[in-house]
């Protein structure tokens, strides 16, 4: 008997190590359609929301620096950061939502082969948009910013931004989506780990270009945001390294066969739709920092440093949702409706419950983030800042819970609602904000007041839908 089982294990064939990475991925499939729900979800997202928490460090060195080149390099990226955001929510959101979400449908279902398909086309897709946004931003920026009320030297400082970000943006693009295909395999650590090396990296590579440390030029804002287009650019080359050699357990087999419309559709029946989201909360802010840029550079300055902290709770939903969008994929793609709404509430609810706490801090003591980039004597900053704060971080926590369920919806490839949610937020903030300051005459408090009142109005009709339609 012994001689039998050893003449056994001689004949079989030995396994490779592309064997045992598919085994690998197989195993955290699996950990996605059976594990406990709240240890599972807690273990994908802790290492998305130090990621998340390094790259808010990035956001905030960059307001940092800007503040040591003055109020108008402050107003300037005011202007422009909004864009900005828009870049980082489509690419890491929208759209890298809906491509972790299709690879996990697909590997949910069991159709490895479907998911090695996918990848190529996500790459497409994100050169196309990344193209797009360049082009766009580099015809229309400039005139755009002044639209929005910026002149003179906050006008200067916000184009000269955005003529290297966005031509460079495809750098945040290519490193996003492919890092999205990792995520749609379970795997949260390699991402959150590769993201984290890209804003550990930028933090020091934008300071240095924008105010010329040692024997390097000071670019001003240009060099801003070429530090954060370089450290994007080394993270897109290690991300698609390591999804070309196989690391993440799926084949290249498969990826370079002929393009497939249906896989294109895939990706985007639930990216552009998502993307309208995204787009909803850019343009409230674009709208509001026009309202806002009425009252002056100072005001613009100060509700710029607050829109930019409430920009950094969507990466905090994001590190909790980008697992729920894996999560729910899988459950969705393995027919447990159920199992993958009870996921999208632990999360969604979680993270309302973290935003909203770091809400109620900033909403008591506003001058520990507003002191980080201004001085006593900008005095009117100061006052807009807190303004805003005392009045619209109380309602953090449902922005989180409207965003999570958003991300959570995107996994179910069910997103309509997240976005008349957001469209109804925009609608208020919008409309109550012209009410508020002009017709009623409250000035900045009414802008605030009514950005307030949509962000509380999209939180509870995005969980309201949830609740009602579960998906249907």
């Amino acid at each position: 008997m012994g001689v039998l089982v050893e003449t056994e294990r001689a004949a079989a064939p030995p396994r490779s190590r592309a064997d045992d990475r598919a085994a690998a991925r197989a195993a955290k499939t699996k950990a996605l359609l059976e594990g406990p729900i709240g240890p599972t979800l807690a273990r994908l997202s802790a290492p998305n929301v130090i990621a998340m928490i390094v790259m808010a460090a990035t956001s905030i060195a960059e307001g940092y620096f800007a503040g040591q080149m003055g109020v108008s390099a402050l107003a300037g990226l005011a202007l422009v950061f909004p864009f900005v955001m828009l870049t980082q929510m489509l690419s890491a959101g929208s759209m890298g939502g809906a491509i972790s979400a299709a690879i996990a449908r697909a590997l949910g279902g069991g159709d490895v082969s479907r998911a090695e398909r996918l990848m190529l086309h996500a790459v497409i897709i994100a050169a196309g948009a990344a193209l797009g946004s360049a082009v766009l931003i580099v015809l229309f920026g400039r005139p755009l910013f002044a639209l929005l009320g910026g002149e003179g030297d906050a006008l200067a400082a916000a184009a000269a931004y955005a003529g290297v970000f966005f031509p460079g943006c495809i750098a945040l693009w290519l490193c996003h989506s492919t890092l999205s295909v990792v995520r749609g395999t379970g795997n949260m650590g390699v991402p959150s780990l590769l993201l984290l090396l890209v804003s550990l990296v930028s933090i020091p590579l934008s300071g240095a270009l924008a105010l010329g440390w040692g024997p390097v030029p000071a670019l001003g804002m240009a060099g801003l945001a070429g530090g954060i287009v370089g450290a994007y650019a080394m993270g897109a080359v290690v991300a698609i390294a390591y999804v070309g050699l196989g690391r993440t357990g799926l084949s290249l087999r498969n990826t370079w066969a002929r393009l497939e419309r249906a896989l294109f559709w895939d990706i985007l029946r639930v990216g552009l739709v998502a993307s309208l989201s995204a787009v909803q909360t850019v343009l409230t802010t674009v709208v509001m920092v026009g309202l806002v840029g009425r009252f002056g550079e100072s005001a613009l300055a100060g509700y710029g440093l607050g829109a930019r902290l409430e920009f950094l709770m969507i990466p905090i939903a994001f590190g909790i949702g980008a697992a729920m969008t894996a999560m729910v994929g899988a459950n969705i793609g393995a027919k447990q409706r159920d199992r993958a709404l009870a996921v999208a509430w632990t999360g969604s609810f979680s993270a309302a419950a973290i935003v909203g706490g770091i809400g109620i801090v900033f909403a008591i003591f506003p001058d520990l983030w507003l002191g980080i980039f201004l001085g006593a004597e900008q005095s009117a900053a100061l006052q807009a800042g807190r303004t805003y704060f005392r009045t619209v971080a109380p309602f953090y926590a449902f922005f989180a819970l409207g965003l999570a369920l958003y991300f959570a919806s995107q996994g179910a490839g069910k997103v309509l609602w997240p976005v008349l949610g957001g469209l109804a937020r925009m609608a208020v903030a919008v409309g109550g904000g012209f009410a508020l300051a002009s017709w009623l005459g409250w000035g900045l408090a009414g802008v605030f007041a009514a950005i307030a009142a949509g962000v509380f109005v999209y939180g509870v009709i995005t969980a309201a839908a949830v609740k009602l339609t579960r998906w249907r």
